[in-house]
């Protein structure tokens, strides 16, 4: 991968990622930097199997891709041009700030509920590294964790699944065993590259097998 970036682009990654931990550092809703940073390596994993992919472009984006979303910040217009702001001050050139906006401003599950954006080759290797930790075991505990940090309910079996989603209905509460039904155990079939499709199909068995195993001991308690 190193031989992919250059040394002044390390430089600039080395500072997006502090960078990041700063804006992240008070995080409780499962977009904390340890999930950056595993986007980061199953992004630079994904890579390794795209050579034509500009490799800066997928390692600034997948450091950057939460610092501007309203499930982390407050004001998402203040912070999308603090965030300009800071990689034109790191000498960032203007194609390559348009391209790492185009990934993460469109790349997210709500944002394509409506209709599917089209993504650069550099935007699905990021989008699927996001995905894929949204997914097995890690998935599951992340899921766990941003609906108590929602004061969203468990389960209830007389909430049923929402079959017809778009932007604004999917922000509404819901139950954290409907989330997997209304977007976990779809993004096995919406992984773009041939890599995130086979690291998704053991996690997506996980996935199943704990919903298969609380539901039943759900219904035993009742």
């Amino acid at each position: 991968m190193t031989n992919r970036i250059t040394a002044q682009q390390q430089l600039i990654l080395n500072s997006i990622k502090l960078f990041v931990q700063q804006k992240l550092s008070h995080d409780f809703s499962g977009h904390d930097i340890a999930h950056i940073e595993r986007v980061v390596k199953l992004a630079e994993k994904i890579l390794n199997d795209q050579p034509q992919a500009d490799a800066f472009i997928v390692l600034m984006s997948a450091y950057l891709h939460d610092v501007i979303d309203e499930k982390v910040v407050e004001n998402v217009d203040k912070a999308i041009i603090e965030l300009r702001d800071y990689l034109q001050l790191l000498k960032v050139t203007t194609n390559e700030i348009n391209s790492i906006f185009a990934i993460i401003e469109n790349m997210s599950y709500r944002k394509n509920l409506s209709q599917k954006n089209e993504l650069s080759l550099e935007g699905q290797i990021v989008q699927d590294a996001d995905r894929l930790d949204a997914i097995g075991a890690i998935g599951i505990g992340r899921t766990f964790y941003y609906g108590g940090n929602k004061h969203n309910i468990m389960h209830d079996p007389n909430i049923p699944p929402r079959t017809k989603l778009n932007e604004d209905n999917y922000k509404q509460p819901n139950t954290v065993i409907n989330h997997f039904y209304e977007k976990l155990f779809l993004l096995k079939e919406m992984m773009n590259t041939d890599t995130a499709k086979q690291i998704a199909e053991q996690r997506h068995k996980i996935l199943v097998e704990f919903v298969n195993q609380f539901e039943q001991e759900w219904l035993s308690n009742d």
